[in-house]
């Protein structure tokens, strides 16, 4: 199916630097995280995941702002009777940019499975509607890749939220639904409006045809969808965080 799609060498050749360059990013920062765990155990996952479609971006953020939330600097804050650096060192702009991450990241690797999901088993992709509510594949698995996200962006949010607040179970899936549904819908309207651009507009114009999933190109345009994703969540994470109903970090 991907040898069908003809994509200029160029677009070819930028996508497979742009995911080398996005995997390299993450291995980088898995490495840093098992070396230099950060406080906040689930950012030891938002930061590799992160870096896949920010890349050199993700890694600056992470050794400017991201170190200062390691346990080592907590540690260190807590002997000398201090607040944690990341409290103190990092600006409002770039707490609402992490928590942006924190969404983002589930988002990432929930939107990345369910659209493996459906290639490889289509029926899925009828399940949540081609078909029988969608003559397009795509917003069926669009469905199916909203389902996911949520999933895991809860998920995500809740083990944030729960152990800085010392909440119950309950109180902490109620608290995470807050924190993460109008983030990720926000998130998710950016991811989708991208790939419409390139798939319906782009792609045919310059392949002839929409990229499929195992094609790199593809993967590029998800990429780039992470980054509009992130830029149409960031203004809602920052009344989120501002409010105080989702966490600083």
């Amino acid at each position: 199916m991907s040898a069908a799609f003809a994509a200029p060498g160029w677009l070819h050749a930028v996508s497979i630097a742009a995911l080398l360059l996005g995997a390299a990013c993450a291995l980088l920062l898995s490495v840093e995280v098992v070396r230099h765990p950060q406080h906040m155990t689930v950012m030891n996952v938002v930061w590799p995941v992160s870096a896949l479609f920010g890349s050199v971006a993700v890694v600056w953020a992470y050794f400017r702002y991201g170190r200062l939330a390691t346990m080592e600097a907590h540690h260190r804050a807590k002997e000398r009777g201090e607040k944690p650096p990341n409290m103190t060192g990092t600006p409002f702009a770039v707490m609402v940019g992490k928590g942006a991450l924190h969404c983002g990241s589930g988002c990432m690797l929930g939107d990345v499975a369910a659209e493996w999901l459906a290639f490889l088993v289509p029926a899925v992709a009828v399940w949540f509607g081609w078909q029988w509510a969608f003559e397009e594949k795509m917003y069926a698995v669009w469905a199916l890749d909203f389902v996911f996200a949520y999933a895991l962006g809860i998920v995500f949010q809740y083990y944030a939220i729960v152990p800085m607040r010392g909440l119950s179970p309950g109180e902490g899936l109620v608290a995470a639904l807050k924190a993460d549904t109008l983030s990720l819908i926000a998130w998710q309207v950016g991811m989708y409006g991208l790939m419409a651009l390139v798939q319906f507009w782009l792609f045919p114009r310059l392949a002839g045809q929409r990229a499929p999933v195992n094609s790199v190109e593809f993967w590029f345009a998800m990429q780039l969808a992470m980054v509009a994703g992130y830029l149409t969540s960031y203004p809602v994470n920052w009344w989120l965080v501002g409010s105080g109903i989702k966490e600083r970090m």
